[in-house]
């Protein structure tokens, strides 16, 4: 900005120039053509000077403005000052855009920009992935119009912004994003998506466990209750009239008792820490001798086979181990019908220690296979209760692996059977009667 004002100058200028031609005129006898030539001299300065204003505000507006005096001289500098001026400002106002992208983009929530109205203006990248965006062809469009679920819809007709709806994400059903809504500034909104996919189905799994936890000890309890108020009907009950409810009581009362003790040890497993002292454990001999035990159950039903490496063992807990390869073994005689086969393998593949229980049983369709390790999930719960089981086998099976540096993988056709594989990532081989450790080397 000018500290001082040109114009006082430029009229003394003026001034002084119209007395010089007055006086010219006087001389020569012709003061108007004087002044004509004068006039026109003033005008084709100005028009020059128009012009190079013109040409620099329309080519060279990065450049310094052309060279001049005077008072054209103090608007070149006045609007070069103004325009240094508003380019500090804008790139000031860069500097902030670009750091809240960068710090919206950082987020781990998706983020959109809101007007009041609902169009979206901005998103970061993480909206993009969790409610399918596409910049800029959605740009502008309303969010109502892109995200359909119902609950959002009566979310956004209630307007209550203090509360939080879940719906699933529309790029990925299986993902479950919880959605606030914050207003701020002048007519302006921040949608805010969270992913709580790993909540909800924490949830899901303790509402499921605790309906299914009742339903367990509702009906041993029924029966039993049922019992006994039979046998209080009875004046001088018989001991043939007695057999058959008290076998029903025993059966309940040990079926309350297996899914008392899995309910103990599966908690034990959760919380407890692995042992410090962990020894070799012979899994090929725990493997035979849980062999024996499913040929018993299966009442010489079912056909074994039984291939182990005999130098092959694990570091861990034999107890344990044993819980486990006695649930897999045990599912297998329980889903395969008679005359159907059960394979064990226990070798090394791909660099880690693969047990491996394969059954020619009725299969399990693939949406089942991501709950399996669940508590009480059942594929058939009908037939899965007739068999006695308690629903937390394969539970066991998971965190005594976790336990053991291991996981569970499971590969099933329906009409086929299914394959559940334990892989240990680190094992032993056994030489000359000492054990050599061996880490699988995942391939990066």
């Amino acid at each position: 900005m000018l500290t001082t004002s040109p114009w006082p100058s430029y009229l003394l200028r003026v001034a002084l120039g119209a007395s010089a031609l007055l006086l010219i005129g006087l001389i020569s006898g012709r003061p108007l053509l004087v002044w004509l030539v004068a006039a026109l001299g003033v005008l084709a300065y100005h028009g020059r000077q128009i012009v190079r204003l013109e040409r620099w505000l329309r080519h060279g507006r990065r450049l310094r403005p052309p060279e001049a005096g005077g008072l054209w001289g103090a608007i070149y500098d006045s609007l070069y000052r103004l325009q240094r001026r508003h380019r500090r400002r804008r790139f000031r106002l860069a500097q902030l855009l670009r750091r809240f992208r960068e710090s919206a983009n950082a987020m781990p929530d998706g983020t959109v920009v809101l007007r009041d109205t609902g169009e979206m203006q901005w998103w970061n990248g993480v909206a993009s992935r969790y409610l399918g965006l596409q910049w800029p062809r959605d740009q502008g469009q309303r969010i109502a119009n892109l995200l359909r679920h119902p609950d959002f819809a009566e979310f956004l007709q209630r307007g209550d912004w203090h509360q939080a709806v879940k719906v699933p994400s529309p790029a990925d059903s299986r993902r479950v994003l919880e959605i606030r809504i914050v207003p701020y500034g002048e007519h302006q909104q921040l949608l805010l998506a969270r992913e709580v996919t790993r909540l909800h189905r924490l949830e899901t799994m303790r509402r499921d466990f605790v309906g299914n936890i009742t339903h367990e000890l509702r009906t041993p309890l029924t029966v039993l209750r049922g019992m006994s108020e039979q046998l209080g009907d009875l004046e001088e009950p018989t001991a043939e009239e007695l057999r058959r409810p008290l076998q029903l009581m025993d059966q309940q009362i040990e079926r309350m008792g297996r899914l008392v003790d899995d309910l103990l040890l599966l908690s034990r497993l959760e919380t407890a820490a692995p042992d410090a002292d962990q020894e070799p454990v012979d899994v090929p001999a725990v493997l035979r001798g849980l062999l024996d035990e499913a040929r018993t159950l299966s009442e010489r039903q079912h056909r074994f086979s039984l291939e182990v490496d005999e130098s092959l063992l694990v570091e861990g807990d034999e107890n344990e181990l044993r819980s486990a390869f006695s649930n897999l073994l045990t599912n297998a005689i329980k889903y395969t019908d008679p005359g159907g086969r059960v394979d064990v393998r226990w070798f090394v593949a791909s660099g880690a220690a693969c047990l491996t229980v394969a059954d020619t049983g009725r299969g399990i369709p693939a949406h089942h296979l991501p709950r399996l390790t669940e508590r009480f999930y059942r594929v058939d719960g009908g037939r899965a209760s007739s068999n006695g089981g308690t629903g937390l086998g394969l539970a066991i099976v998971k965190h005594v692996l976790s336990r053991h540096d291991a996981h569970l993988e499971v590969t099933s056709e329906v009409g086929v059977g299914s394959t559940f594989s334990c892989v240990f990532s680190r094992y032993l081989r056994r030489a000359d009667g000492h054990a050599s450790r061996e880490v699988a080397r995942r391939p990066s």
